[in-house]
């Protein structure tokens, strides 16, 4: 019986990371897991500025993360108007809208390196903007001058919003602050809603650091273990915050800043405050991880 469990232990595989359901998986995966059939799947890379990547095609649910306005993917099958994919940057796997995609390969010269600018149909700050692109959103620029940068699909952008994709931020906490204020959205990765480990994985990206999507995979991946006392001292500016299920970045010693459903927004407070408010949910501070970098891949 064809069950689509991973030929390895069960639950070796992480779903969001691995495209395979008991139907159809992804070429790569063939003697590793059961399925159907194995795909290799067809590149193709996001045409709006940004998209809900879900777990099932269906928009009346929520959605696990968004994928940027040209982001690379892999599309493992298409039916009703949906994409089953994965996302180049983090791996991550879901559906997402056939309309939201363009079949072929991109090759970013820049990226959006403010929290946001506007793609315009022409190089004129007065004319009307077609979209709006995300801090991150990797652009293919064909010509440019000093205020202005015409996209390989077409369209402008302000030359200043964007940065060479291989110049980064030089601290990643400050890309963090720049986010204070933006409302809490599960799932989100922009200005407009972000959640906590979307916060951290997108300040860790303007920095040139990869990161994964989900704060579980953060803390198992990202940087080292930090041991300090039971009062907290002994932390420096970009260290990590875990608690099973949320994440946070310190500015100092003493405060973080962290997206959150407490205040339902990107805000600022002392750790030991939002220590103990967690606490009183039943969650302690899981691991304090400290950081080094690495260029991040499109």
């Amino acid at each position: 019986m064809n069950t689509g469990v991973s030929q390895r232990p069960a639950g070796a595989l992480d779903p969001r990371r691995n495209a395979f359901r008991p139907d159809l998986a992804a070429k790569s995966l063939e003697g590793v897991v059961r399925a159907e059939r194995y795909v290799a799947g067809e590149a193709a890379f996001i045409v709006r500025a940004t998209v809900p990547l879900r777990k099932q095609p269906d928009p009346a649910r929520g959605f696990e993360t968004e994928a940027l306005f040209g982001e690379s993917l892999t599309v493992f099958e298409e039916n009703n108007g949906w994409a089953w994919v994965q996302l180049a940057r983090d791996g991550y796997v879901g559906y997402l809208r056939s309309d939201t995609i363009a079949r072929g390969v991109t090759n970013p010269t820049h990226r959006v390196q403010t929290l946001g600018t506007f793609l315009y149909g022409a190089p004129d700050i007065k004319s009307a903007p077609i979209m709006h692109l995300p801090m991150n959103a990797p652009i293919a620029a064909r010509s440019g001058d000093e205020r202005f940068l015409e996209l390989e699909g077409g369209g402008f952008i302000y030359a200043r919003h964007a940065a060479p994709r291989d110049r980064f931020a030089r601290d990643y906490a400050e890309i963090a602050e720049r986010f204070i204020g933006t409302p809490y959205l599960w799932g989100g990765r922009t200005r407009v809603g972000i959640d906590c480990s979307g916060l951290v994985q997108t300040a860790l990206h303007a920095g040139g650091i990869p990161a994964p999507r989900d704060s579980d995979m953060q803390q198992a991946e990202l940087g080292g273990n930090v041991l300090v006392s039971e009062d907290l001292e002994g932390l420096a500016r970009g260290d990590l915050i875990f608690w099973k299920g949320h994440v946070g970045i310190m500015l100092d010693g003493v405060m973080m800043v962290h997206a959150n459903a407490y205040h339902m927004l990107v805000a600022v407070e002392p750790l030991s405050e939002a220590a103990r408010r967690i606490a009183k949910t039943g969650s302690h501070i899981s691991a304090i991880k400290r950081l080094s970098g690495h260029a991040p891949a499109y």
